[in-house]
């Protein structure tokens, strides 16, 4: 089994949305020059992700909207991008601050027992012992192996490492069965 997170970092808990059915991949933080390029704060893992993931919905005034990438690429800690239609700074700073979203259905299909951080954000958590851990409220990142943050009685931090600790996934029944004890 593996674990994926292409849009999602340590910032998983910013991807919920009010719609499961989007996905927010980063937000517009500035803008880079005088010929209408704007900088791109991603959540993706490797910030150059970000650009895979075409159509663009960026919310402005309240309003989701398709926009077209005419160019992007990384540059320092960001994404510099030019979309259709912005030509200048002036027209780019409009769009300062506005989100970046993407449909669900945008994902890469996963092969089986795999899945993205996304999708188990608020599966419930329990033992093989029958404990209640409460729910999965986000993930870590940690190097060595991703760590499931549930919250329940108590916070609990549990590696999510398949077969040793992990047992189960159960999306459908919105569960995960995990061998750990109740006292770490």
């Amino acid at each position: 089994m593996q674990l994926l997170h292409k849009v999602s970092d340590t910032k998983s808990s910013e991807l919920a949305t009010e719609d499961s059915s989007w996905l927010k991949l980063g937000k517009i933080s500035g803008v880079f020059g005088v010929k209408g390029w704007l900088k791109i704060y991603a959540n993706t893992d490797k910030k150059e992700d970000i650009l895979s993931y075409q159509p663009w919905y960026v919310e402005r005034n309240k309003v989701r909207q398709a926009v077209k990438l005419k160019a992007g690429k990384p540059h320092g800690k960001t994404v510099i991008a030019l979309f259709e239609g912005i030509d200048d700074r002036n027209e780019a700073e409009l769009w300062v601050g506005c989100d970046i979203y993407m449909s669900v259905e945008q994902l890469p299909k996963l092969r089986k027992n795999e899945y993205y951080w996304s999708d188990l954000i608020g599966l419930k958590v329990v033992s093989i012992n029958g404990d209640d851990f409460g729910t999965i409220d986000h993930m870590l990142e940690t190097g060595a192996n991703d760590v499931i943050v549930a919250k329940g009685d108590r916070e609990r931090l549990i590696p999510f490492v398949f077969e040793q600790v992990v047992k189960s996934v159960d999306l459908d029944g919105g569960t995960m069965l995990v061998d750990w004890d109740a006292d770490f």
